[in-house]
């Protein structure tokens, strides 16, 4: 049977049955058919455990995976075989006996406090061809830092779902397909409101709160990319979307955020996976020392 035709029923199963998101299904079928590609194969009979173990070899020596993408290909062919399985079409899972590398502790990369004001600045003063672009892209970076908004859960907000009067902004349907609610700060809400306000001016009626600068459309995935770029440069301070994300996490307990609040302004599923913000903050570790009681002993 052919793997590519199986790769889309497969892909069309988890969209519309397991109701996975776009983006996990562009994961899959990107593993399936660089696994395919490497492996040289297109029928499920060619699949082995030997070509499996090749894959993984070839990605960690010759294309320098990292342990988190060889565990995304290890997850993604995993859970592709098994449904291969449950369609009768496998006997067996081929990934039976691969080794799963521990995934590495590291702490997530954030911007100092003093970037963090210095990058909306940049962004605010950057010389644009429209005040529509100045407002607009500040409300932006400023939905990154005072919410810690994911990307695709910035370009998918709709008009009604920032209500500016009563300071809340609903996701919908976020990461693990969760709705939540984060509130607006007074700071955000007055970007916001300069952004809303020129966004009227200059007549945008898509349904999407971001929209594009040129076309009556959202803004899109590459034009954010574009612009990350552009103030990459213009500022000289390095970072990618979900750097500011962890930078408001962080700048959050460092504010005295308790844990349980933070986490569910992140959307985790797990309270576990805030906990790492703890560790990425010197500044409120170092505030926690000061709590030693031996501290005041003279």
């Amino acid at each position: 049977m052919d793997i590519q035709i199986l790769c889309e029923r497969f892909c069309e199963y988890s969209l519309s049955i397991r109701g996975y998101s776009k983006a996990t299904i562009c994961r899959y079928s990107v593993v399936i058919k660089s696994y395919c590609r490497i492996a040289q194969i297109s029928e499920l009979s060619q699949i082995t455990n030997e070509n499996l173990r090749a894959l993984f070899y070839y990605g960690r020596t010759a294309r320098k995976w990292s342990v988190n993408t060889y565990i995304v290909y290890y997850k993604s062919l995993s859970i592709f075989f098994k449904w291969c399985m449950t369609e009768g079409c496998l006997s067996t899972n081929p990934m039976v006996g691969i080794e799963k590398p521990k995934l590495e502790n590291r702490l997530p990369t954030k911007l100092r406090k003093q970037d963090a004001f210095r990058l909306l600045e940049v962004v605010f003063n950057y010389p644009y061809d429209s005040k529509f672009l100045r407002y607009r892209n500040h409300a932006i970076f400023s939905m990154f830092l005072f919410a810690g908004l994911r990307k695709q859960e910035l370009l998918n907000l709709k008009y009604t779902d920032v209500d500016i009067e009563n300071r809340t902004i609903f996701i919908r349907q976020g990461k693990g397909n969760k709705d939540r609610f984060i509130p607006i700060s007074h700071t955000l809400a007055q970007s916001l409101l300069q952004y809303v306000k020129v966004r009227k001016e200059v007549n945008k009626t898509c349904p999407e709160f971001f929209a594009s600068s040129n076309r009556a459309i959202g803004y899109t995935s590459h034009g954010l990319k574009r612009l990350v770029t552009q103030i990459n440069e213009a500022s000289g301070i390095k970072f990618n979307v979900h750097k500011l994300r962890h930078t408001f996490a962080t700048l959050m307990l460092e504010g005295g955020c308790d844990i349980y609040s933070l986490s569910k302004m992140m959307g985790h599923s797990d309270i576990r996976t805030t906990t790492i913000y703890l560790s990425a903050s010197a500044d409120h570790l170092r505030a926690q020392m000061t709590k030693h009681p031996l501290n005041n002993c003279s």
